[in-house]
């Protein structure tokens, strides 16, 4: 069985919304990783207290961290540190047992007033991962998702509509064709991000996607705090240090993997 930590980067507003794009990240790992992923990551924040001061228990809330903004302003971290400690966190996500599925909804391309936002990522985002556990040849292939508290009722109904009926866009047809998800057992688990390493690690993936999203499509603009040094070739950076991690095959439109949604 498969462990799915989600969370997002912008809202998910619509034709409402203060951003316009909604990234959606999910960091799952087989059950028998967890807990070595967890001893890594445990260990890895600790190196950072040591070497930057960052508290263990402190949460990591990446958009935050990066822009110098509370509760970090206090630690007295330059911006080259703040970026320093983004590398390390990139690096540790691709090195860990685990995979990424990305996806990222452009909300001035879709064109129709009824969009769900979170419902529509949150659909491709699971059929990616049962699609890449095959339940279909694995019968033993099965997944959980655990989140934050804020969208929970949302997904919730997302998942258990998808479980009973399920329609995929054709590459082939012009008709979609049905294939309800059943990989996926019990509803979203809701969990405090404070309480959650992996949580973190999807806010930290689910930011850098937005920021690579926006730099992929023109779509939105940058913090104006952001460090200029955060640019187009740093973010690569970061996916590249995170590829190992990341399900490429989700998407074939895109290097990463990240489906972007319209294109």
């Amino acid at each position: 069985m498969r462990i799915a930590y989600y969370d997002e980067a912008g809202d998910d507003g619509f034709p409402s919304y203060s951003s316009p794009l909604f990234a959606l990240s999910a960091v799952y790992m087989h059950y028998l990783q967890w807990q070595p992923n967890f001893e890594r990551v445990q260990e890895f924040r600790r190196a950072l207290r040591r070497d930057f001061g960052l508290p263990v228990k402190l949460e990591m809330h990446t958009k935050y961290f990066v822009l110098g903004k509370k509760p970090y302003r206090p630690l007295g971290l330059s911006a080259e540190d703040r970026l320093q400690v983004m590398d390390l966190f990139a690096d540790l996500i691709g090195s860990l047992q685990l995979k990424i599925i990305n996806v990222v909804v452009v909300k001035p391309r879709l064109t129709t007033q009824a969009a769900v936002v979170l419902d529509t990522a949150l659909k491709f985002s699971v059929q990616r991962i049962e699609n890449d556990l095959d339940p279909n040849r694995n019968a033993e292939a099965r997944f959980m998702i655990i989140t934050d508290p804020g969208r929970v009722g949302a997904m919730r109904s997302t998942t258990r509509r998808i479980q009973r009926i399920n329609y995929i866009p054709s590459r082939f047809a012009v008709t979609p064709y049905r294939r309800e998800i059943t990989a996926l057992i019990e509803d979203p688990i809701q969990k405090d991000s404070k309480e959650s390493y992996f949580i973190q690690l999807a806010d930290f993936v689910s930011f850098v996607t937005y920021l690579y999203a926006h730099f992929e499509t023109g779509v939105g603009q940058v913090h104006g705090r952001m460090p200029p040094t955060v640019d187009q070739a740093k973010i690569r950076d970061w996916m590249e240090r995170m590829r190992p991690s990341l399900n490429t095959r989700a998407a074939g439109d895109d290097e990463y993997g990240v489906k972007i949604y319209p294109r």
